[in-house]
């Protein structure tokens, strides 16, 4: 017997995700001029841009496709146990990952070469998305942490292609936002075939928001299983010996604006007490790369970029990091690790890769989309949480001091991101079902 008022709901999502898909139609003038101005900072914003509006090339491999979505770096980052462990159990799959941003593409290509394929992203438009759906006739679709998309996830389920939510998180600020549309975030929702929460909270939060309980479980946080190459610590010692060995080094990481000028205040106060010390800025953003430089200089410091391949003699002060794909050698290179994105309102970046190769780690107070993980390391002395240049100086100048509080500090990163590992083999068990049941079929 069909519920009272199911039809007038169903009739309410319809014209809310009417609405949601005009509105995005209008603004497309101004996406364009989005990508334009994107592009004078970093050229490869305009590149393959059709493929935003579902206009991608067909994928020559006549295999089922996997298609993966990652935001950007970090989101790839978080997918390398589940790809690494997709190659090697089913070879039967193209794997597809699309990213939003060029710099997500670029990380792509470093960590997976040709092993799999990449596209962008459709916008959240029905033609555009019916196009990409339609050119890459996917089997699966895996979506990492938590990008919900009406439409997206709407004809994905018409298509009876299952959607799974995979490492998902939901801080409580994101809970607010989309509470304030409840039916269409509740369809976006019932349209995800299983949802593999990070935490007991993420758990809740989400089924706060409509998602049917019976589709959502905790499987703990991917970032956990990211193994790094065993060659890491071998180049980083080499990399030391390039950065002045017998001075201390710590890193500024995936820095935003405003940031570094809170770190350059910082490093002033450092160089009183530990007068040969090394700063490696480590810009979040390609586009920022030099205006990032422009300001060391500024400040006076003697500043070298990685690019410019000069010897980083005891005179260079600060060392900016201007490449892709190098930061978890750096890490291993440095002496104290700060993650940035965390003196800013914009909710911090993963700070397990510091941790796992016994780095201290230092953060900022926005830390809300990694949350969970950074309470973690401070419970276990891993971590701190600093607010200001003078807390952040006087920390780096705490941790330099006394080399037996880094390395206790380190040890119990690394441990505890030992512990926490092991979400990859209960979402490889939860995905089996979908993995076997279409890996036989073949693209028409």
């Amino acid at each position: 017997m069909p519920v009272k008022g199911a039809k007038k709901i169903d009739r309410k999502v319809f014209t809310l995700r009417f609405l949601y898909s005009a509105v995005l139609y209008l603004l497309i003038p101004l996406v364009f001029v989005r990508l334009i101005w994107s592009s004078v900072r970093n050229p490869d914003y305009w590149k393959r841009w059709h493929e935003r509006f579902g206009y991608c090339p067909v994928l020559e491999d006549r295999r089922p496709v996997l298609w993966i979505h990652a935001v950007s770096v970090g989101e790839v980052h978080a997918t390398k146990p589940l790809i690494n462990q997709l190659l090697k159990d089913y070879p039967q799959y193209q794997l597809l990952i699309t990213t939003m941003t060029p710099t997500g593409a670029l990380s792509v290509q470093q960590n997976f070469s040709d092993t799999v394929k990449h596209r962008y992203l459709p916008y959240d438009l029905p033609g555009s998305v019916k196009r990409f759906i339609s050119r890459i006739q996917p089997m699966l679709f895996v979506v990492m942490e938590t990008e919900l998309w009406p439409n997206l996830f709407h004809y994905c389920r018409a298509k009876a292609i299952p959607v799974i939510l995979a490492n998902a998180r939901m801080s409580v600020q994101s809970t607010k936002g989309y509470a304030h549309l409840p039916q269409l975030a509740r369809k976006t929702l019932s349209d995800i075939s299983l949802i593999a929460a990070q935490s007991k909270a993420d758990a809740d939060r989400l089924i706060q928001l409509g998602a049917p309980p019976d589709n959502v479980t905790v499987m703990g946080n991917l970032k956990f299983d990211i193994k790094l190459p065993y060659s890491l610590v071998e180049q980083s010692q080499s990399l030391r010996r390039d950065l002045s060995v017998n001075r201390p080094a710590w890193i500024a990481a995936s820095t935003h604006e405003g940031e570094e000028k809170i770190i350059l205040d910082a490093f002033a106060s450092v160089l009183k007490q530990h007068h040969h010390c090394l700063l490696i800025i480590a810009p979040r953003h390609p586009e920022r790369f030099n205006n990032v430089v422009e300001l060391c200089e500024k400040y006076g410091y003697q500043t070298v970029r990685k690019s410019e391949e000069v010897r980083c003699d005891e005179h260079i002060q600060v060392f900016v990091l201007d490449t892709l794909g190098e930061l978890p050698m750096f890490y291993a290179a440095s002496d104290i690790a700060f993650i940035g994105g965390s003196l800013v309102p914009i909710g911090g970046h993963n700070m397990l890769e510091p941790a796992s190769l016994g780095v201290p780690v230092i953060i900022g107070p926005y830390v809300h989309n990694f949350m969970e993980i950074s309470q973690l390391l401070q419970d276990s002395g891993a971590a701190w949480t600093v607010s200001d240049a003078e807390q952040l100086a006087d920390k780096v100048n705490q941790l330099l001091a006394d080399a037996n509080l880094r390395h206790n500090a380190g040890e119990k990163g690394r441990q505890m991101v030992e512990t926490n590992r092991g979400s990859i083999n209960r979402l490889m068990q939860s995905l089996q079902p979908y993995l076997i049941q279409n890996a036989t079929s073949e693209r028409s």
